[in-house]
């Protein structure tokens, strides 16, 4: 490890750190960011769904969000055990890397350093994608403790507060989730510290630039937000 080493590893933290707080509008940006413009949607469904007598296709989409969920995270767990097969083969590894003109890591020590930080991005999202599913899981027991809307046909306030309990919890766990699918993305720019922290750093501008292109000046963020008031 070197002082550019770590200067590196500081960006690549650095630049997850801020781009969350941005996609979640917790710096001081006047631009919504997709996350943001799609937690108000969560909402909206939900209070929509409260005044449907059939609420089938709600139930699905719940159960979509929980299949959604539970795939990452199975596919985390594969990651982590690919990597720990890859520590078994760091001998061969490093043989192949050496007869390549890139200067990937040649050092025992430090492909095994990086490996292991490798594990721990996919085990950080493996820890949110398991809990995105569980809160998924309860916001789907508050949606159905909403009574129907002929139950209580003078109490809007009632109805409305029991829809607002399960669009926070889906909001929260949409978060989780999302946070997860950061950790994924931005593995794949951890992956430039095989070829050095230069490479590093730079791969992981591009991430972030891609990421914040998605968030805030993409197609889907300007149909989402569509005659769509966000406060």
């Amino acid at each position: 490890m070197t002082n550019l080493d770590y200067l590196a590893i500081a960006w690549f933290a650095l630049s997850w750190t801020l781009f969350s707080l941005a996609s979640n509008n917790h710096l001081p940006i006047k631009r919504v960011s997709l996350t943001t413009a799609m937690n108000e949607h969560r909402k909206r469904w939900m209070l929509v769904a409260a005044r449907r007598d059939l609420r089938m296709i709600d139930t699905a989409i719940m159960a979509g969000l929980q299949n959604g969920t539970a795939f990452f995270a199975s596919t985390t767990i594969f990651a982590i055990g690919g990597c720990f097969a890859l520590l078994g083969a760091t001998e061969r590894v490093l043989a192949v890397a050496g007869d390549l003109p890139i200067p990937l890591v040649a050092d025992r020590t430090g492909f095994e350093l990086k490996v292991f930080g490798l594990i721990a991005i996919f085990a950080y999202a493996f820890f949110k994608f398991g809990w995105s599913y569980r809160l998924f899981n309860y916001s789907s027991i508050l949606f159905g403790a909403i009574p129907m809307k002929g139950d209580l046909p003078d109490d809007r306030i009632e109805l409305d507060a029991a829809a607002n309990r399960a669009a926070s919890l889906n909001v929260l766990a949409g978060r989780h989730f999302n946070a997860g699918l950061r950790a994924i993305f931005l593995s794949i720019g951890y992956l430039g510290w095989f070829a050095g922290p230069i490479v590093l750093m730079a791969s992981t501008t591009l991430v972030i630039l891609v990421l914040l292109r998605r968030q805030f000046f993409s197609n889907a963020r300007a149909a989402i937000l569509k005659d769509t008031p966000i406060l």
